[in-house]
């Protein structure tokens, strides 16, 4: 019997050597050989953090993880602030792969598929949009009736009422969350895809800092214009349709503005749409800003119709009063970004109000020293605002408008400002300087005063049988190579601040044939209107500048 035990335990310790010995097999083949990587994983083939968030449906082949790739198609921007970019298949370095989220919650992440590739990993950066929502713009004020008021440019826009009134009713408005976009290297920015389809990246414009526009030369572009002359019935007065009308020449549509020392991208609604997302764009001056709005409107529709466009005149008090021919203008909203863009018709920029309200043939004191009224109430709503007058600084104008000259609230008795050219300079440095004076209040908005839009009336003026019938493009020339602006007045009123001068006088001169001339919807002989612009046409580059700049 006692031997019987000491057998037994023999066999217990052979059985420990052995077990022992088995075990240091296995380890030594497992990390020295593949014999059993089918039936054990190794350690360096841990599956990584799915950033795609793609879910099931990955496929494990010989240690390579490649995630279903996804190609969808970016249809509209749901989000303000964030576009979700995909369709991209990018390598994730594993070693490198760790959740370094603070807050998972405010982060966005997207990816496209990950490889491990034998022997080498490729790593790349992964895009981030981190949306703080809590951040908000810093205080702004707004003026009404005489009283500054804080207000919060983060808020909601709000909807008007007539002027003169000091409540505002909310409405859907603008959401300005900052964000900060880290953007995988090698790869398209986030702001490059709309609706699928991929753009050239923004920052493919070169030598723009500092750039001057308005020197450089017209050439033939075979892609104009931008949108059809036949179309566009939606936004453009028919009046300014020129393919309408008796005209037959359309050479003018085919010229394109290429500034000498720098690149401008190419225009295209989308680009657009992004660059203004939750953003608002103001016209505000004479019947040539009407045009150029009409044109952007054009432009970023590409002339065809688009039932979503919503019509938010009203939040801006933008409404045809009784007997009136027309509204003081027009705001349209594009709900797929979120992007407005107004015009408010203010041919002096001076403030108007009635002299004596309950006469209905009264007078109307012409502030040269105060900003319109509109542009006061509503500028803590804008992103983007350009300014602009000129041809109603006349006699006949202002008699028949019946503006009568106001300085510091009290008629204008000062001999330099009582003429014409004097009112005009004083107003558009008065205008500017109050601009200039609100922008540290209003963080990102961007003001810009455009030069005066040439007229062309040869062998006399609009009243005296002046004609503008030159159908040969660039008869005169075709270039602009001189640096100063054409428009002094502007360019001085704009020196030493930070609004910025749009200037398009010395380029636009060079386009004589673009005018409306004679031509008409009715083809009524009469004066020649060598003061407005066929469209598609010249204010087509105007914007052109402007959204280079933006």
């Amino acid at each position: 019997m006692k031997g019987g035990i000491q057998g037994l335990k023999i066999s217990q310790v052979s059985l420990i050597l052995i077990g022992l010995v088995c075990m240091t097999v296995l380890v030594l083949a497992w990390t020295k050989t593949s014999f059993l990587a089918a039936f054990i994983p190794s350690p360096n083939r841990i599956l990584p953090l799915d950033l795609d968030e793609s879910g099931p449906g990955e496929i494990f082949k010989g240690g390579n993880i490649s995630a279903q790739t996804r190609t969808e198609q970016v249809e509209s921007f749901a989000s303000p602030g964030v576009i979700e970019q995909k369709g991209e298949r990018e390598n994730i370095d594993n070693s490198k792969n760790t959740n370094k989220e603070e807050n998972p919650s405010s982060v966005k992440k997207r990816s496209g598929s990950d490889e491990l590739s034998e022997g080498k990993t490729k790593s790349t950066q992964v895009d981030i949009v981190v949306k703080n929502s809590s951040a908000s713009e810093s205080p702004v004020r707004r003026e009404e009736n005489g009283t500054l008021s804080s207000v919060d440019k983060n808020k909601e826009s709000h909807s008007s009422v007539p002027e003169g009134t000091g409540s505002e009713e909310p409405s859907g408005g603008k959401n300005k969350s900052k964000e900060l976009t880290i953007v995988p290297q090698n790869s398209p920015s986030v702001g490059s895809f709309h609706k699928g389809e991929q753009t050239v990246n923004l920052s493919a414009t070169v030598g723009n800092k500092g750039c001057n526009y308005a020197k450089g030369k017209w050439a033939i572009d075979d892609n104009r214009p931008l949108y059809s002359g036949f179309g566009c019935k939606q936004w453009l007065s028919s009046m300014w349709a020129c393919r309408l009308t008796q005209r037959m020449d359309f050479e003018y549509e085919k010229l394109r503005w290429q500034p000498q020392d720098c690149k401008m991208q190419d225009f295209t609604g989308s680009k657009f749409l992004q660059r203004m997302q939750d953003k608002t764009l103001a016209f505000i001056g004479d019947s040539l800003g009407r045009q150029q709005f009409q044109s952007l409107m054009c432009m970023v529709t590409g002339g065809e119709e688009r039932a979503d466009v919503l019509d938010v005149g009203r939040e801006y008090g933008l409404v045809k009063a009784r007997h009136a021919v027309r509204p003081d203008g027009w705001a349209y909203r594009f709900p797929i970004t979120n992007t407005t863009i107004l015009f408010y018709w203010s041919a002096s920029l001076c403030d108007l109000e009635p002299i004596n309200s309950s006469n209905p043939v009264t007078n109307f004191a012409m502030h040269l020293d105060r900003p319109p009224a509109f542009l006061r109430r509503y500028l803590h709503k804008f992103d983007v605002l350009v300014l602009n007058t000129g041809h109603h600084w006349n006699r006949g104008k202002l008699n028949a408008n019946r503006w009568v000259m106001y300085v510091n609230g009290v008629p204008n008795t000062n001999r330099k400002t009582m003429d014409i050219a004097g009112a005009k300079n004083l107003s558009i440095h008065s205008i500017v300087k109050w601009v200039d004076e609100q922008l540290p209040l209003f963080p990102g908005l961007k003001a810009f005063l455009r030069s005066l839009s040439p007229r062309h009336f040869f062998n006399g003026d609009w009243n005296t049988g002046g004609t503008c019938d030159n159908t040969t493009p660039l008869s005169g020339g075709k270039e602009v190579l001189k640096d100063d602006s054409s428009d002094s007045v502007a360019a001085h009123a704009v020196r030493g601040t930070n609004v910025k001068l749009l200037d398009i006088t010395a380029l636009s001169e060079l386009r004589d044939e673009g005018h409306i001339s004679r031509y008409s919807i009715k083809a009524t002989p009469g004066t020649q209107d060598c003061l407005h612009w066929c469209l598609p046409g010249i204010p087509d580059t105007w914007n052109e500048i402007l959204f280079a700049q933006l």
